[in-house]
C-alpha cells in the first residue's frame, strides 16, 4: 500500500527515493529525453484536457477556477481510478510534471486527488 505522495519537476535528477516515476503531463516535456527521466509510468490520460490545459494557461489568477475544472475532469475520467490501481502497491510515489511554476500546476491537483484517494499524506514537494 502506498504511504508517500511525492512531486518533482521531471527536469530535476531521478533518484532511487522517488520510487515509482509517473510522468502525469499530456505532452512530453520539452527538451527532455525519455532515458533521462527515467519513467516508471507515463499517464496522458489523467491530465486535464487540453481545452483546459490552454484555457489555464499557467496563469497564477486562474489557478483556484483550473483546480476546480480540473477536478470536475478527473471525477468523471475512468483513467483515475486505473492509475490508483497502478499505484497502489509502491510504497513511494512520485509525480513528475514539466511546468515551471511548481505551485500552480495539474500535478499539484492530481496529486492532492491521489492523496485522498489512496488515503496518504497530502504530497511532499520535492525540489
Amino acid at each position: 500500500m502506498s504511504d508517500e505522495l511525492r512531486l518533482k519537476r521531471v527536469y530535476e535528477p531521478a533518484s532511487p527515493e522517488d520510487g515509482f516515476r509517473v510522468l502525469v503531463d499530456r505532452l512530453w516535456p520539452r527538451g527532455e529525453s525519455k532515458a533521462k527521466a527515467d519513467l516508471d509510468l507515463w499517464d496522458k490520460d489523467v491530465a486535464p484536457s487540453t481545452e483546459l490545459r490552454e484555457w489555464f494557461g499557467h496563469e497564477p489568477p486562474k489557478f483556484a477556477e483550473f483546480t476546480a475544472r480540473y477536478r470536475e475532469e478527473l471525477a468523471r475520467n475512468p483513467a483515475l481510478g486505473d492509475l490508483v490501481d497502478q499505484l497502489e502497491p509502491h510504497p513511494v510515489i512520485t509525480l513528475l510534471f514539466g511546468a515551471r511554476d511548481t505551485v500552480h500546476n495539474q500535478a499539484v491537483v492530481l496529486a492532492d486527488v491521489l492523496a485522498e484517494r489512496l488515503g496518504v499524506p497530502a504530497p511532499t514537494r520535492v525540489s
